[in-house]
């Protein structure tokens, strides 16, 4: 029996960043002897147990042969007789498949990973990645990773995805599983890569075609000098994780804010008339496909809703506002108001050459918000009233709020 180090942890020690999670394969056992030396078998599809002690996985080494449709259609043989070797083939990326002997600190590189770490490349493994649609969405969110490195996807991997989404095997995707791999996007440094890979490789359209449908929509060059907008998507995900760093729900909501414009009539382009409306459905049919969370949704609806008019608060009546206010939620939800300023400064800097601008709105929303928070029924002489006059009343005090501070 051997033991060896494999994965993200040997990737991410090379690439000198802190690692996650530490996986574990072993060559040369079986399950009996695994359960003797108290390990405790977990694994479902295949061979993997928990340390007896630390809890960390332990999977036995395995060959993988496909045998159905989609990322699951695999028959798994875990002999004792398989090699390290064998193991890592069946693995996604190069970078991936790297092994370290801990007691000699010894690295197993029979793929090249080290060397396109080096050379900052994401490249396949063998062809047999063409077996696991999962892998184009894997390559994708990687990108969205590692891409502020300086990495790139090998050509010859970009030409196994389009493979792949050409075949519809991309159809197979576990609804679930797109989202828990859309949610670690949303967490990284730059959605960007994850959405341009997905593009180029014609991915997208199979995986979130809402989005890829603002791909080629011209916006006015006078607000938009990225012209395209799938590009200012792109850039607004990539301003939203630079705002609120490691937050999915800012993401997704800054994700999803434009998807109208998909929408729009090419007679109409590059104007966009209604467009916060119209990127309702389609955002309830990205959401209802993917079992998105509720608060997420809530969230993305609202600044989908909403976000132009957060850009023009000045210009709005102080009723407006209130009204603006309630409908997003925040009496009930306060914090949801200041979510709601940071997707839109998201949308407004995530412009070609509005980068570092100030986003003034944002503030006046947060101090009109307070304003009219503060004003509680319980603060009220509403013993007179009954029924939907104390509404009223209340309304007309937080009105007056607004109006104070502004």
């Amino acid at each position: 029996m051997k033991i060896y180090l494999v994965g993200g942890a040997v990737r991410d020690r090379l690439l000198q960043q802190t690692p996650g999670d530490r996986d574990w394969v072993v060559v040369g056992a079986t399950q009996a002897e695994m359960e003797a030396q108290g390990y405790k078998a977990v694994g479902r599809d295949f061979p993997v147990f928990l340390h007896p002690h630390t809890g960390e996985e332990y999977a036995l080494a395995r060959t993988e042969r496909k045998s159905g449709r989609g990322y699951r259609g695999f028959v798994v043989d875990a002999d004792p007789s398989v090699t390290l070797e064998e193991d890592l083939l069946r693995r996604d990326f190069t970078i991936n498949a790297i092994a370290c002997d801990e007691a000699t600190g010894t690295l197993v590189d029979p793929y090249g990973g080290a060397r396109d770490i080096e050379q900052r490349i994401l490249r396949h493994v063998g062809p047999a990645f063409v077996e696991d649609p999962l892998r184009v969405l894997r390559a994708a969110r990687f990108m969205a990773r590692f891409a502020p490195f300086g990495f790139t996807v090998a050509p010859e991997t970009l030409d196994l995805m389009r493979q792949i989404a050409d075949s519809g095997e991309l159809d197979a995707l576990v609804p679930e599983r797109v989202w828990q791999e859309l949610r670690r996007v949303l967490r990284s440094a730059q959605p960007s890569a994850f959405l341009r890979t997905l593009h180029e490789t014609d991915a997208l359209r199979a995986i979130l075609p809402e989005l890829e449908a603002l791909y080629g929509v011209p916006q006015r060059a006078e607000f938009h000098p990225e012209v395209d907008t799938g590009v200012h998507q792109e850039m607004v995900s990539d301003m939203a994780a630079r705002l609120a760093p490691g937050d999915d729900l800012i993401g997704f909501a800054a994700l999803t804010h434009d998807l109208g414009k998909g929408l729009t009539p090419p007679s109409e382009w590059p104007r966009h008339l209604q467009h916060e409306e119209r990127g309702l459905a389609p955002l309830a049919t990205l959401c209802d496909r993917l079992k998105v969370p509720l608060d997420h949704r809530q969230l993305a609806e609202a600044v989908c809703r909403d976000h132009l008019n957060v850009h023009r608060i000045d210009e709005l009546r102080d009723a407006t506002v209130l009204d603006l206010l309630a409908r997003c939620d925040g009496f009930r939800r306060p914090e949801r108001i200041a979510q709601i300023a940071l997707c839109c400064e998201a949308d407004k800097r995530g412009r070609l050459g509005f980068e570092d601008s100030d986003y003034p709105q944002g503030a006046t929303l947060t101090r009109l918000h307070q304003a009219a928070l503060a004003i509680q029924a319980r603060d009220l002489d509403l013993t007179h009233l009954k029924g939907p006059a104390v509404g009223e009343a209340l309304a007309k005090a937080r009105t007056r709020a607004i109006a104070a501070v502004r």
